[in-house]
């Protein structure tokens, strides 16, 4: 049984905690091993998922006076601080290897953070789909993809969090909202350091953690190094990541309310929040069909390319329940997609939300 390779690496550049398992999945070959990755960053920052559109999500004017870079990571989920209170978990495993199904993939990572946790005398459990919980409170998230022929899940074993510093950075409509959030995050969130009133050792943690994998997967365990091909990758992914074509790719589409083109041309945005996350409709309706359509938000959708497809399939539907309706359960059948926590009611309700934006209702 070929043992699983611990890659703990430490504290690196924000840029290349998350750029390093990107660079390990995508330079992966028949013989890598099974690969986790223990990182931290030197320096906060803020990572936004693959489905999010930048400016709706994160206040930039704040976060270029702070100083903090922002990253777009090929995983879905939300935008979040990020700083050296937390170790990033993440797994480069190939396919065979891990669950088909996404939500038994989630339980299987988050087993082992859950046992890390309880060993310190957290009561930690899993929340599914994909969120670890100490009575009531979060304590972490993750999220899955397929990156290259790897299968990828991430999360963070969390020491620590700057609550204020998470509601500052996000994108919010008034100063009001903020501080709710902040009430919510301090409410609704713990950490390792909230819990046991210290801070624990960060190697003494890890170690358990890997022990805890160990069981789990019933398999062994290396410590190693990353090979200079899949360091290689890892630089040369840290310079698209650094571009704005990269960070601010699902642009498109980025009025908000309902803007009236002519008598029959409207642009329209609405949200929508399903189990598995908010998703974000913004579309050109021309007569009353969706002419040209852009969806994000925090959900997870593998694979990755399957947002396009979805919005590529709805281009031209009449905007009402049952065409829209039927091409999305199409969609479902024609293509291997999975989503937690999104069906084809999801995707129904936020699409007609659009709609009650616009005299069209």
């Amino acid at each position: 049984m070929q043992a699983i390779r611990i890659l703990d690496v430490g504290l690196v550049s924000p840029m290349r905690s998350q750029a390093i398992y990107h660079g390990v999945a995508y330079a992966m070959q028949p013989d890598t091993p099974d690969t986790i990755i223990l990182v931290g960053p030197t320096d906060p920052y803020v990572c936004i998922g693959y489905h999010q559109e930048l400016e709706k999500e994160v206040d930039l004017d704040y976060c270029r006076q702070a100083g903090l870079p922002i990253y777009r990571r090929e995983v879905g989920g939300g935008a979040v601080y990020l700083d050296q209170g937390q170790v990033f978990t993440q797994w480069i495993f190939h396919r065979p290897a891990l669950p088909a199904l996404l939500e038994e993939r989630f339980a299987l990572y988050i087993k082992p953070l859950v046992e890390t946790y309880q060993s310190l005398g957290i009561p930690a459990n899993h929340r599914p789909v994909n969120d670890v919980h100490v009575q009531g409170k979060k304590i972490g998230g993750t999220g899955a993809a397929q990156i290259g022929e790897a299968e990828v899940v991430v999360g963070s074993l969390m020491f620590d969090f700057n609550f204020d510093l998470m509601a500052r950075v996000l994108k919010v409509s008034s100063e009001k909202m903020r501080d709710k959030i902040v009430q919510s995050l301090n409410e609704y969130m713990t950490t390792m350091t909230r819990q046991l009133g210290h801070t624990p050792d960060y190697a003494t943690v890890k170690r358990d953690y890997v022990r805890h994998v160990v069981e789990a997967l019933g398999r062994p365990a290396e410590y190693g190094d990353p090979t200079p091909a899949e360091l290689a990758v890892t630089e040369a992914l840290e310079a698209r990541f650094a571009s704005d074509e990269w960070l601010y790719q699902k642009g498109g589409l980025r009025q908000t309310g309902a803007v009236k083109i002519h008598a029959d041309v409207y642009l329209a945005e609405a949200a929508y929040k399903s189990p598995g996350g908010l998703i974000r409709a913004t579309a050109r309706l021309r007569a009353g069909r969706l002419d040209d359509l852009t969806l994000s938000g925090d959900f997870t959708l593998l694979p990755s390319f399957a947002v396009g497809a979805l919005e590529q399939a709805l281009r031209g539907v009449a905007l009402e329940a049952e065409p829209v309706r039927a091409k999305v359960a199409e969609f479902y059948r024609s293509l291997p997609v999975q989503s937690p926590g999104v069906g084809v009611e999801d995707w129904v309700n936020a699409i007609l939300a659009v709609k009650g934006q616009t005299p069209l209702q």
